[in-house]
């Protein structure tokens, strides 16, 4: 929602009126969450979206209706596919959402969009050939990136300047002294067992969202029984995906972020990493 918030508060800057458009319930397949989604200012000019698409251009019409007078309290329309109109605009992925419009004047309101909550982390341990795409593709999906590595002459922010933190430090002593929450994802790229042996060790232990490493298949059975032998509970070591990544392919530094990216977002989303075409039930999942 970065687009959408950075307009808002130009145009609450401004002092300008303009109209917001928010999802204030959802229910069933939808592409949105709850909260603010659309605006329009008074130019015409229109950020955000509510949907793929199927239903914004009646949100928009909808934020016209309530901009163009200041004396028009706020509008609500519910959307779904099951409208017996057939020219009624309707959300084609099956679910349903009640959108409410409302005229927002800057001189005697605050900002109607809240402060953006702190981004999940994503701890990145080896600077490697995988790590610049990895750093990239996370900052796109909104993670705030750490490159973690023990040698300097790799671990630089010349390397990696989209990195939010590039730190020298073994990886498993930062890990330890790093705040990490429910949501953290972490990425052991490392690919030597003096390094990723011990920072797994202590990764294992902690509530993070994911843990994965990287490595051939003859290096992950060699890492996993080297945990097994430094006595890491089997409940802990069945967290480990390893070898990390979704089964893409995958050959270009690129393509390897894409397919880590993609098992983390499936295993933080509840998804099964399968084709849509060959699953049922909804697409979106809450």
């Amino acid at each position: 929602m970065s687009d959408l918030t950075d307009h808002i508060e130009a145009w609450h800057t401004s002092g300008s009126p303009y109209a917001l458009a928010t999802i204030v319930d959802a229910r069933g397949s939808t592409p949105r969450d709850i909260g603010p989604a659309f605006a329009v200012d008074g130019t015409g000019r229109a950020v955000g979206s509510v949907s793929g698409g199927c239903v914004d251009a009646a949100v928009y019409d909808l934020c016209l209706r309530v901009l163009g007078s200041a004396s028009e309290g706020p509008l609500r329309e519910t959307y779904s596919d099951t409208d017996e109109d057939d020219l009624a605009p309707a959300l084609v992925c099956g679910g349903e959402i009640t959108i409410e419009a409302r005229r927002v004047d800057p001189r005697l309101e605050n900002s109607p969009v809240p402060e953006p909550s702190e981004p999940p982390r994503l701890l990145i341990f080896g600077a490697v050939a995988f790590t610049d795409a990895l750093v990239k593709m996370g900052r796109l999906l909104d993670f705030h990136v750490t490159v973690c590595d023990a040698r300097p002459i790799f671990a630089t922010r010349e390397r990696y300047p989209w990195a939010d933190e590039v730190v020298v430090s073994w990886p498993h002593k930062y890990l330890v002294e790093t705040p990490t929450d429910a949501r953290t994802a972490i990425c052991v790229l490392t690919h030597d067992e003096r390094f990723d042996v011990p920072v797994l060790r202590e990764a294992l232990r902690m509530p993070v969202a994911f843990v994965g490493a990287i490595g051939s298949r003859r290096t992950c059975a060699h890492r996993l029984a080297r945990l097994q032998d430094l006595g890491v509970p089997p409940a802990d070591l069945a967290r480990l995906r390893s070898p990390i990544g979704l089964d893409l392919g995958a050959h270009t530094p690129e393509e390897v972020a894409v397919s880590i990216l993609a098992e983390i977002i499936a295993v933080t989303r509840g998804g099964s990493g399968r084709p849509l075409s060959e699953t049922d039930g909804p697409i979106h999942h809450g």
